[in-house]
């Protein structure tokens, strides 16, 4: 099989190049192995939180240029603002609704009910511009009933703590109930596959308007629109008052069906996305990429012009972690990590861990090296790459979104 271009990675990287490729003639295929972060999303997309030193940041644009000088965001040269105004519309263009900006990180609700600094949230949820537009609020916080994967306790004691009234409740449907047979079923997705039918949800809406008077505000486990956001538009219509959709435990209802978007307006474009294969091996003629091999076609080999690898880190088994090294499986690249295996962690769970910033090593073009080569038409972009602690920084979307654009632009120049 023979494309332009072969990314090998299907979440927000890869289908970010991708799209960007087919939009501007560029034939692509995406092979990926499963599910993509997407699914275990919290609704925001984060660009730049904090500094490496701790410092942190208010505006991206203006702090981007702090980076250090192995940080993906350096590679984008003068780019990094175009980029984020590219990335931003590209959302919008494949019909995801996100609200924010690049000058000026807003909060997000997390599902603990707590507040994060993030660069764009789906329009699912509601930004804040501060701890202020919880206090003094009178906020009714709803789930439905055996649902465990959101905590009304939780998020109540964390609105109090900003300042706000709140009291919990409950909603059960007898469409709800069938699904609680099973603890296995009352999942996020099943129950926002059972509220897009339109009696069900009429149903549920009908609960709350009994449930909401003398409240400001009703806050719900994010579980409506798994195929559209047609049901969340309804049902903050219906309303009387603000609807604060929180995110719930992994999985996520809204980045799976910002998942489905992106991929359908990738093979809208004409792309072909292969879905459950692995890329294991390549063949190499010099210091250029000749064909790879996956699981799923044997023998059987891709041959492109160019290949990129979006294959994610340690969790998507992109970075593989080994008692003294830590090594890229597909095409053996270098990786950027510091000896001796003490080095790479914090005893201390939820301190800074160094292992977080390594990755594969490229050169400004983010083309890959391997034994200190840049290799001519393989290129890494998205959480692959070393040089930044995406967890620590806050720079995870950003990253995946950005160098997606920047590799796919320099493919189209040629």
């Amino acid at each position: 099989m023979k494309f332009d271009t072969l990314i090998i990675g299907g979440g927000l990287a890869g289908l970010t190049c991708g799209i960007r490729l087919q939009k501007n003639g560029v034939k692509c295929a995406i092979v990926s192995t499963g599910q993509s972060a997407l699914h275990f999303s919290s609704g925001s997309f984060d660009l730049l939180n904090e500094l490496a030193d701790g410092t942190k940041v208010d505006n991206p644009v203006a702090a981007a240029d702090k980076v250090s000088a192995n940080h993906p965001y350096a590679k984008l040269g003068d780019n990094f603002a175009y980029y984020v105004r590219e990335a931003k519309q590209q959302f919008l263009d494949c019909g995801i609704e996100v609200n924010g900006d690049a000058e000026h990180n807003h909060l997000r609700i997390t599902p603990m009910g707590t507040l994060k600094p993030t660069w764009l949230t789906f329009s699912d949820f509601t930004p804040l511009s501060s701890a202020n537009d919880i206090a003094g609020k009178k906020i009714l916080v709803v789930n439905m009933a055996g649902f465990l994967d959101f905590n009304t306790k939780f998020v109540a004691d964390s609105f109090e703590k900003y300042g706000a009234e709140c009291r919990i409740s409950s909603i059960n449907l007898p469409e709800l109930e069938r699904l609680r047979i099973s603890p296995t079923e009352m999942r996020s997705t099943n129950i926002a596959r059972v509220l897009e039918n339109e009696k069900t949800l009429e149903a549920l809406i009908l609960e709350l308007t009994g449930k909401i008077s003398g409240f400001d505000i009703v806050a719900l486990p994010a579980v409506f629109g798994l195929s559209s956001a047609a049901s969340v538009k309804k049902l903050k219509e219906s309303l009387d008052i603000q609807v604060w959709l929180i995110p719930t435990m992994p999985p996520s209802v809204p980045g799976i069906r910002a998942q489905q978007q992106l991929r359908r307006s990738f093979e809208e474009l004409g792309g072909v996305y292969m879905l459950g294969d692995t890329v294991v091996k390549a063949d190499f003629s010099g210091n250029k990429v000749q064909a790879v091999y996956s699981v799923n076609h044997g023998d059987i080999s891709f041959v492109a012009e160019n290949f990129i690898l979006a294959s994610g880190s340690y969790f998507s088994n992109g970075l593989v972690a080994q008692p003294d090294s830590v090594i890229e499986p597909v095409f053996g690249s270098d990786v950027d990590f510091t000896p001796g295996r003490d080095s790479w962690y914090d005893k201390a769970f939820f301190n800074k861990q160094n292992y977080m910033t390594f990755g594969v090593a490229t050169d400004d073009k983010l083309r890959i090296k391997i034994k200190g080569d840049a290799q001519r038409n393989l290129f890494a972009i998205g959480s692959v790459l070393s040089g930044s602690n995406t967890i620590h920084e806050g720079c995870g979307a950003g990253i995946s979104m950005l160098t997606a654009l920047y590799v796919a632009d320099n493919l189209i120049k040629g």
